[in-house]
């Protein structure tokens, strides 16, 4: 099968007098205007001069592994969701860039296998290819772009018009059960985990299990004894705890351990769509009351149910395989069905990739329905623990946010919806800054433990 669109790239931006410039500003805001004329006219203006001077923070963006080389140019206006020119027209501060490894369960021959030892080499390799290419863009483009360790950092660069890179780390499967490797990756600059991807590991069961590959919901119950130990360790580390993609288990589990505020960097509302991958109200209710912030992200399939269109496409592949029929995609690209996990790999290759295929058919979400997700959550719990994240190069982006260059269409839709230009601060980038401060300073130096 072909291997799926990668789900789950740098800006560099120019200095910002050249943002402000009076001929540069225009061409940025003639550009940009000409293309979203759905906003009234005084409304565009107001989100156009905001973005220019706004602290802007997009806390989950993954690291093709292929960023950077020939085709793929962090200096050409390409074809990816994240480049240095399309993220220097949208004015982008700074971004959590993602480095994450998954076994590479696709080895070419139209077949997904079943993880083996092997698999957790490569999934470190793939972390150190994307470390690579964050410090690769930091050596080569020192006047334009930096790695920020503290809060102070990303403000710091936000005020010299560089952009500013926060390195996370996602899914601890590549980390095996050694707990000091998070000092390492913290000494590198790592300073957002998460426990969890697609499928559990043995730090924590995720909120979409893989049957096909031996998983079952809520293996640990939770979190295993590592996992109970990463929550501390940590925090000793002053690393921020990413709570997306964890089982509701492994969640209350964080939240009863840390002693800092939780962060979903890139989760929805169930309320938006009903699926395990999304966050109950009591989910959300608890990242508020560690002090902490759900960044509502622009994917669109957890934003939006699918059309009906869809659900048929679905339904009939489904029968082609001897299945009955489920509510969404979503549920079946978390194949629970004991028939699917008892397939043999290249019929399960075959299945998978019906699925993708009708995913990539599903029209996009919309602003619109991004807005949403965002009134719905900071009604739940309020405005100073919600934020922004668009899972670019993950399959994130909805219709007028499909790429960095568009995030004034973000702050546009928040304008049109009575937000004030305190409120977009905050959603922006304030409450994760918030948060990052906490964490940091409640860490513990290495001879206190």
């Amino acid at each position: 099968m072909t291997k799926p669109r990668s789900r789950k790239a740098l800006y560099i931006g120019l200095p910002l007098a050249l943002a402000i410039g009076a001929g540069a500003g225009f061409l940025v805001w003639d550009h940009w205007f000409r293309g979203n004329a759905g906003y009234p006219l005084e409304v565009i203006k107001q989100a156009n001069e905001l973005q220019d001077r706004l602290l802007s923070f997009d806390s989950h963006i993954s690291v093709p592994l292929n960023f950077g080389t020939h085709g793929h140019e962090a200096d050409k206006d390409g074809d990816g969701q994240f480049d240095l020119v399309k993220a220097n027209r949208g004015r982008l501060s700074g971004a959590a860039l993602t480095i994450f490894g998954w076994p590479e369960m696709w080895n070419g021959d139209n077949a997904p296998h079943r993880p083996t030892a092997g698999f957790v080499e490569e999934a470190r390799n793939q972390q150190e290819v994307r470390y690579k290419i964050i410090s690769g863009m930091v050596r080569d483009f020192p006047n334009q772009v930096a790695i920020a360790y503290t809060p102070d950092d990303l403000r710091r660069l936000h005020g010299e018009g560089k952009f500013a890179i926060f390195i996370s780390m996602l899914n601890a499967y590549p980390l095996g059960n050694d707990l000091n490797l998070l000092d390492m990756w913290a000494a590198r600059g790592m300073r957002m985990f998460g426990f969890s991807y697609i499928g559990n590991n043995s730090w924590a069961d995720s909120s979409r299990p893989l049957p096909f590959f031996n998983d079952s919901p809520d293996a640990l119950n939770g979190l295993s004894d590592i996992g109970q130990q990463a929550v501390h360790r940590l925090n000793d580390l002053g690393v921020i705890i990413d709570v997306s993609q964890m089982s509701t288990k492994a969640l209350e589990q964080v939240a009863q351990l840390s002693r800092t505020p939780m962060v979903a960097s890139h989760s929805a509302p169930q309320a938006a769509v009903d699926i395990p991958r999304n966050l109950s109200d009591k989910e959300m209710q608890l990242i508020k009351n560690s002090g902490g912030v759900v960044q509502v992200v622009g994917f669109s399939q957890y934003l939006r149910p699918l059309t009906q269109a869809t659900q048929d496409k679905l339904n009939s592949l489904r029968a082609r395989f001897d299945l009955p029929p489920l509510p969404n995609l979503a549920m079946a690209l978390m194949p629970g069905d004991p028939i699917i996990a008892a397939w043999p790999e290249q019929k399960f290759g075959q299945y998978a990739s019906g699925l993708y295929s009708i995913l990539e058919e599903e029209p996009k979400a919309s602003l619109k329905d991004y807005g949403d997700a965002i009134d719905y959550t900071v009604r739940k719990i309020g405005i100073d623990h919600v934020g922004i994240a668009s899972d670019f190069n993950e399959g994130g982006g909805v219709k007028g946010w499909d790429n960095v260059s568009e995030i004034r269409n973000v702050t546009a839709e928040l304008i049109s919806r009575g937000y004030s230009e305190a409120d977009i601060a905050k959603l922006w980038g304030g409450n994760f800054l918030r948060v990052w401060d906490q964490v940091q300073k409640a860490a513990q130096p290495v001879t206190d433990r």
